[in-house]
C-alpha cells in the first residue's frame, strides 16, 4: 500500500525515528530524513538497501523557515508527500522548582514548536493532494505527567492537542492525523537514566519488559496505511496507561 510514497521522518538519525524510517523504507517509501547533529552512514546504506531513495536533511525543526525547506525539499525530489512523522524530541529534566527558562523553552521549541512547524508546513501539500498521513510521537508522560520532566510532559501534551486539532482540519481533504504515545523503550534518550529510575519504569510496566523502538515504528506504518483512523492517541506502553 505504502509503495513508492514519500515519508518525512523527523529526528531519524537514531532510536525511534531510525526504527521509523527503516520500516517505511521496508515498506516500499523514499525517505527524507532529517537530523539534527549527525547521522551515520550505515544508516543511509540500510535504508537505500531496502531499494529506496534516502534524502538526508540536516537541520533543526524548531526553526519555521527550516522547517518549511524540508517539504520543499520533498515535493521537489520525490514530487510528493505522504507521509509526515514527527519524531524530533530532546529531555532537558530537571525538578520544576530547579528548571531552568533555557530548559523549558529549549525542550518546548523542539518538541513542540517543531511539531507545529512540520505539520503546518506538510499539510499544505497534503490538503492540496487530498491525502495524506501525519503520525506525531507524543509520550505516555504527556499523559500522566512525571516528577522532574514538567517541560517534557508539557511539550507530549501539547503535542496531543495538536494532533486532535490538526484531524479536525485537515479530515475533510482526507488527510489523517494521529499520535503515537510510547512508555518506557530502550533508546539513547532513556539510557541516561538510573538504574533506580529504571527499575520504578518497570515495575510500572504490566507487561513486564520495556519497549523497543520497532515497536514504536510498526505502529506508526500501521496508521500510515489507515484512512479510516484519525485523530486518535495510541498507546504503545506495555499497559502502563490503561
Amino acid at each position: 500500500m505504502l509503495k513508492g510514497k514519500t515519508a518525512v521522518v523527523t529526528g531519524a538519525a537514531k532510536g525511534i525515528g531510525k526504527a521509523a524510517a527503516l520500516a517505511f523504507a521496508k515498506e516500499g517509501c523514499n525517505i527524507v530524513l532529517n537530523y539534527h547533529s549527525s547521522v551515520s552512514e550505515e544508516t543511509i546504506q540500510e535504508i537505500e538497501s531496502c531499494n529506496v531513495a534516502c534524502l538526508p536533511v540536516q537541520g533543526d525543526v524548531s526553526d519555521f523557515n527550516f522547517a518549511a525547506s524540508i517539504v520543499k525539499q520533498a515535493k521537489k525530489e520525490f514530487g510528493s508527500l505522504d507521509i509526515l512523522v514527527n519524531n524530533a524530541g530532546i529531555t532537558r529534566d530537571m525538578l520544576l522548582m530547579r528548571m531552568s527558562e533555557e530548559e523549558f523553552d529549549s525542550v518546548i521549541n523542539t518538541n513542540l514548536k517543531g511539531c507545529f512547524n512540520m505539520v503546518r508546513h506538510a499539510s499544505s501539500i497534503m490538503l492540496k493532494q487530498r491525502s495524506g498521513s501525519i503520525i506525531n510521537m507524543a509520550s505516555v508522560v504527556g499523559v500522566m505527567g512525571n516528577a522532574g520532566q514538567a517541560n517534557y510532559a508539557a511539550s507530549k501534551a501539547g503535542i496531543i492537542g495538536l494532533t486532535k486539532s490538526a484531524a479536525k482540519e485537515l479530515a475533510q481533504r482526507g488527510v489523517t492525523c494521529n499520535a503515537i504515545a510510547p512508555g518506557f523503550v530502550e533508546t539513547d534518550m532513556t539510557a541516561v537514566l538510573t538504574e533506580e529510575q529504571k527499575e520504578a519504569m518497570l515495575a510500572a510496566i504490566p507487561l513486564k519488559r520495556y519497549g523497543k523502538a520497532e515497536d514504536i515504528a510498526d505502529v506508526a506504518v500501521f496508521l500510515a496505511k489507515q484512512t479510516y483512523i484519525t485523530g486518535q492517541v495510541i498507546h504503545v506502553d506495555g499497559g502502563m496507561v490503561m
